[in-house]
C-alpha cells in the first residue's frame, strides 16, 4: 500500500506538521523504521531516536518539542500508531466456515454454521459454539462448554467442561481454562482431593495470552471480567473474581478466592495470596508480593507490597546499607578508643 501521510493522518485522527504529501508505505518501530515508513514516540526513553530515525514521519504527542522531522500530532501516540498498523494491515482474513474432516464432534454439540472448526479439534457432547467463532487446530472443547460469537481459540487451547467464553474473546495457544483448582484436605498422613465442581466464566472482549491457566471454582464460578487483558504464563486460582478492564502481566499468580476490582493493573511476576481484595483502580508494581488487601486506587510495590512512596524509601535505605554498616563500625571503633583512653574509670 502506498498512500500520502495526510491520508494516514485522517485515518488515525492526527494533525500533520510538515509535508502531508509524503508517501507512506508502512509502519515500524522508531529504531528499525526506514524511509517511507511511519513510526511513533510515546515513551520519553526513546527521545534520542527522534532525530536519528530514518522514518519519513513520526507520531508524537500534541505538546512535543519542535523538530525538523515531519510529525503527526495526536493526544495518544500509542493508540494512533495502533490505528495506523490496522490501517495498513487491513482486516485479518476470515477462516472458512465449517468443520474440518479430521475434527471429532460428539453428538449433541451445537455448532452454528458460520463457525470454523479446524483440524483435529475435539468437541465433546453438549457445547455451544456461536456465530463466527474460530476454533483452531488441536483445541479441546469439553462437555457443556460455551464459546461466544466471534471468539477465537488459537491452536491447542483447552476449554474444560461447563466453562463459558463470551463474545469476541481471544485465547492464545497452550492455555487451559477450567483445570481443577488446587484443593486438598489432610487426612492423617494423606492429602485427599477436594472435588472441584464449579466453572469458569470469561466475559466479553477478554484476551488471554499463551500458556495461561485459569482454575475452575471449587463451587460457584471463577470469573474474568469484561474487557480484561491477561498476558502469557499467568496462573489464576479457583474462585478468583477479576473485575472488568483489568491488566494482568506475565507470570502473575493469584491464589484462590481473591477478588480483584475493575481497572486494576498487576505488573509482571506479582504473587497474590488468597482470600483478599484488590480495590478498583489499584496498581501493583512488578515482582511485588501481596499478602493483604489493597485499597481502591492504591499504588503498591515491593515484597511485602507497601505503598509506593514507603517502598521506595525502604529501597533507598537498603541501597545505602553497606555504607551505613561501615559508618557504624567506624563509630564503634571510635567509641572503644575513647572509652579505652579513660582507663576504664573516672579521672580526677
Amino acid at each position: 500500500m502506498r498512500v500520502t501521510l495526510e491520508t494516514v493522518a485522517k485515518a488515525i485522527d492526527g494533525e500533520v506538521i510538515g509535508d502531508g504529501s509524503i508517501e507512506i508505505t508502512g509502519v515500524a518501530g522508531i529504531r528499525e523504521a526506514r524511509e517511507g515508513e511511519l513510526t511513533f514516540l510515546a515513551n520519553r526513553r526513546y527521545e534520542s531516536y527522534l532525530d536519528e530515525t530514518r522514518a519519513s514521519a513520526i507520531i508524537v504527542a500534541e505538546n512535543h518539542r519542535v523538530t525538523d522531522k515531519t510529525l503527526v500530532r495526536n493526544s495518544n501516540p500509542y493508540l494512533a500508531f495502533l490505528k495506523a498498523v490496522c490501517f495498513f494491515q487491513g482486516d485479518a482474513p476470515r477462516a472458512e466456515p465449517g468443520i474440518h474432516d479430521t475434527a471429532v464432534i460428539m453428538p449433541g454439540a451445537d455448532i452454528v454454521p458460520s463457525a470454523s472448526i479446524g483440524p483435529h479439534v475435539v468437541v465433546e457432547a453438549g457445547p455451544r459454539i456461536g456465530p463466527g467463532a474460530r476454533i483452531d487446530a488441536g483445541c479441546f472443547i469439553g462437555a457443556g462448554a460455551t464459546v461466544g460469537s466471534q471468539t477465537r481459540l488459537y491452536p491447542n487451547v483447552t476449554l474444560r467442561e461447563e466453562c463459558a467464553l463470551g463474545d469476541r474473546v481471544i485465547v492464545h495457544s497452550g492455555t487451559v481454562i477450567g483445570s481443577d483448582g488446587f484443593g486438598f484436605v489432610r487426612d492423617g498422613d494423606l492429602y485427599r482431593k477436594l472435588p472441584q465442581v464449579g466453572t469458569v466464566a470469561v466475559e466479553n472482549d477478554v484476551e488471554i495470552g499463551a500458556n495461561v491457566t485459569i482454575d475452575r471454582a471449587t463451587t460457584g464460578t471463577t470469573r474474568i471480567g469484561e474487557g480484561s487483558k491477561i498476558d502469557n504464563l499467568v496462573q489464576i486460582g479457583h474462585n478468583v473474581q477479576i473485575g472488568p478492564h483489568c491488566i494482568i502481566v506475565a507470570q502473575v499468580g493469584i491464589s484462590g478466592s481473591t477478588e480483584v476490582g475493575d481497572h486494576v493493573v498487576i505488573a509482571g511476576q506479582v504473587g497474590i495470596v488468597g482470600h483478599i481484595e484488590i480495590g478498583a483502580g489499584a496498581q501493583i508494581g512488578a515482582k511485588s508480593g501481596v499478602s493483604r488487601s489493597i485499597k481502591p486506587g492504591q499504588r503498591v510495590f515491593g515484597y511485602p507490597a507497601l505503598p509506593v512512596v514507603q517502598a521506595k524509601r525502604i529501597e533507598a535505605c537498603l541501597r545505602n546499607l553497606p555504607d551505613l554498616i561501615q559508618t557504624v563500625r567506624s563509630l564503634k571503633r571510635r567509641v572503644e578508643e575513647l572509652e579505652g583512653g579513660n582507663g576504664g574509670g573516672d579521672s580526677c
